[in-house]
């Protein structure tokens, strides 16, 4: 049984056991030919899968009426022809909208249900969404191929309490300036429940860029047991350089670019 009160290797986790590196492809591909335009769409994801990602990231909102979308803005307008805050919208009207290439938002329930043994590494995008996704997991069975982030260290702690030790997290804005700030400081290592840190390679401190992405960085994650996931990487040589470093995932829009840099590797996406 996991405990609540320590924080335990990201080993202890299925969501976290496979091969790394691992490949996450943000919001199903964005950036790939045929997804562009159609970002976090059932869509996408299928083109992600086809292509051999299990691992699969998307953001959630939560409708007027509590309906769990899989959705990047809090609006419709970017990429879709609807208009208004999904926080405002009941999910008949948000079900209405459509991208460019005629895709529907997808509910968080139609993606666990069309991806059965696929993992989804969810960033919650507002408190809204917070009960409803909890209750989405539950629903499925789904709390063992799910790993849950936020930017609000506030909605990762109602996560944690709602669906208790066995969700594996990513850590919030403190917990990452906690271990960049601190490596060498186990206790302050010790202090984030979460399994994986999933940040960028640089951080803005005020106006003063920071590295985040650094030696002493992963030596620190690694002696703890947490996973270090970076995104958005979308060029190749920078993939690489990350994966020298011995990061154990990159989240990438290019999701072509990162099957390759694998494959050359010799860790590809599958072993078939």
């Amino acid at each position: 049984m996991i405990s609540a009160r320590v924080a335990r290797p990201a080993s202890d986790y299925p969501y976290f056991q496979a091969r790394t590196p691992i490949g996450l492809a943000h919001r199903g591909g964005a950036g790939y030919e045929p997804n562009v335009g159609r970002e976090n769409t059932a869509a996408a994801f299928e083109e992600a899968v086809a292509m051999g990602y299990r691992y699969l990231e998307t953001d959630v909102h939560a409708t007027s009426d509590g309906r769990l979308v899989a959705f990047h803005d809090a609006v419709l307008d970017r990429v879709t022809d609807g208009v208004g805050s999904l926080a405002e919208l009941p999910w008949s009207q948000v079900s209405r909208a459509r991208t460019p290439a005629g895709d529907a938002v997808p509910l968080m329930d139609e993606l666990l249900e069309r991806f059965p043994t696929t993992r989804f590494n969810i960033d919650v995008k507002s408190p809204g969404a917070v009960a409803p996704l909890a209750e989405v997991v539950r629903r499925h069975g789904a709390i063992d191929r799910v790993c849950v982030g936020s930017f609000s260290d506030e909605r990762l702690r109602a996560m944690r309490r709602l669906l208790g030790p066995r969700l594996a997290t990513s850590a919030g804005p403190a917990g990452v300036a906690g271990m960049r700030l601190l490596p060498g400081v186990l206790s302050r290592l010790l202090h984030s429940p979460a399994q994986a840190l999933q940040i960028p390679v640089q951080h803005l401190l005020g106006r003063r860029p920071i590295t985040l992405v650094t030696p002493a960085l992963l030596r620190a994650a690694h002696a703890t047991g947490k996973h270090v996931h970076v995104w958005t990487i979308d060029d190749a040589d920078e993939m690489h350089r990350l994966l020298d470093l011995g990061v154990d995932g990159i989240v990438s829009d290019r999701i072509e670019v990162l099957r390759d840099v694998l494959a050359e590797r010799g860790t590809p996406l599958t072993d078939d």
